[in-house]
């Protein structure tokens, strides 16, 4: 962000907005609290169908987000269906 765009308000993109919440949400769940069940997981499946129904006629099924931990790995797994483009 240059010096700017900071003083002028100047909008970040939308990804970059995205990859910041996830970023602090990993972050706040890897601090050990509630590990064994992440309760932030329904609400990034419901922000992703909002933003993603914005662009494409989707159906809320076809949005999956799933946690998976083995030892020192966690992995987000995101799988998103979209439809044909017919």
């Amino acid at each position: 962000m240059s010096f700017f765009s900071f003083f002028l308000g100047e909008k970040k993109k939308t990804a970059n907005v995205a990859k910041e919440r996830l970023q602090i949400i990993l972050a706040h769940e890897r601090s050990g609290r509630n590990a064994a069940t992440p309760d932030y997981l329904p609400d990034l499946q419901r922000e992703l169908i909002a933003v993603i129904s914005k662009y494409v006629k989707i159906n809320p099924a076809d949005i999956k987000v799933n946690l998976e931990r083995q030892d020192n790995l966690e992995v987000l797994e995101v799988k998103i269906e979209l439809p044909d483009a017919r």
